[in-house]
């Protein structure tokens, strides 16, 4: 009569470390695929001269992109005006969504309604709302320039604001915080809805008014949801292109500068460089940002 061994605890939990890699490997290709394999090649022909042909081979250059780009004038011109846009939409947006947050976080009649037409420009499809804002700020005809010029008598001239580049920029930020700001309404109501209610109840026993409450209670509590939405929110206005783009072709940002360079100067090497410059900037501020954010929290 054959005896069964017992298995021992460290065998089995090595058997089930192999099935358990077994199970994600195929995400994990599938991950490596999609997402390592285009970051690599990115990379790789930043140091070639692409060719056009698909049948002539690619030239190495090694470094010559990187030094051309970092030496280019323009590059620092379009770096500085996509930080400036950045920095402004989203401290607007986000403050702006913090505000209507803190509105709807309080019962109100037709609470539901009025959050449902919030949302609505975050949507809608960005083309057509991109046509509807470029109808109201049209130079002739135009809502805005009505309103600024011939109601209110704030403006002594209609401003072309998709033609200059200062009202190109203050345009497309108005833009971009009015579309985008239901966004950081909605995750930070969600936020402010699982604070504890005793700890406001605390604090007004000992003293504290509505501002110290926000201050001290609210605001700690939903920090991390604001640097999260901060740190998406920087990661895709530093890509951004397709709103842009459509509203003007004044405003020099990075996408629309690496647009140039890929599909109107065909230089694909240049453009893989300027990808990888670029995530090396946003990487930096980012770390940066949550670095300060939650340690500033902390204490």
């Amino acid at each position: 009569m054959k005896r069964w061994k017992k298995k021992s605890p460290l065998t089995m939990k090595k058997k089930e470390s192999i099935l358990g890699f077994l199970l994600i490997l195929p995400v994990i290709l599938l991950i490596a695929f999609v997402v390592l394999y285009p970051i690599i090649y990115n990379v790789k022909i930043s140091f070639f001269d692409v060719a056009l042909n698909p049948n002539k081979p690619d030239i190495f250059i090694g470094w010559e992109n990187y030094i051309d780009l970092l030496t280019d004038k323009e590059f620092y011109k379009v770096l500085v005006v996509t930080i400036l846009f950045v920095a402004a939409t989203v401290i607007l947006s986000t403050a702006l969504g913090l505000g209507v947050a803190l509105l709807f976080n309080r019962k109100f009649r037709f609470r539901g309604a009025a959050r449902a037409l919030v949302m609505l420009s975050f949507v809608t499809p960005a083309v057509s709302l991109v046509y509807v804002w470029k109808y109201m700020f049209n130079g002739l005809y135009g809502i805005v320039n009505y309103a600024l010029v011939d109601v209110l008598h704030i403006l002594e001239t209609a401003p072309a604001w998709f033609d200059n580049i200062v009202f190109a920029f203050i345009s497309v930020v108005i833009f971009d915080t009015w579309r985008l700001y239901p966004y950081a309404f909605m995750t930070i109501l969600a936020a402010l809805q699982t604070i504890d209610t005793s700890l406001y109840e605390a604090a007004k026993i000992d003293g504290a008014g509505a501002w110290a409450r926000f201050r001290y209670v609210t605001l700690p509590e939903i920090m991390p949801t604001i640097a999260t939405i901060a740190t998406l929110r920087m990661i895709w206005n530093f890509y951004k292109f397709d709103e842009i783009y459509l509203l003007t072709q004044q405003l020099p940002v990075i996408g629309v500068y690496l647009y140039k360079t890929s599909f109107a100067s065909n230089d694909f090497g240049m453009a893989a460089a300027i990808t990888v410059i670029l995530f090396v900037i946003v990487m930096s501020l980012v770390f940066l940002l949550r670095k300060v954010v939650f340690k500033k929290n902390e204490t």
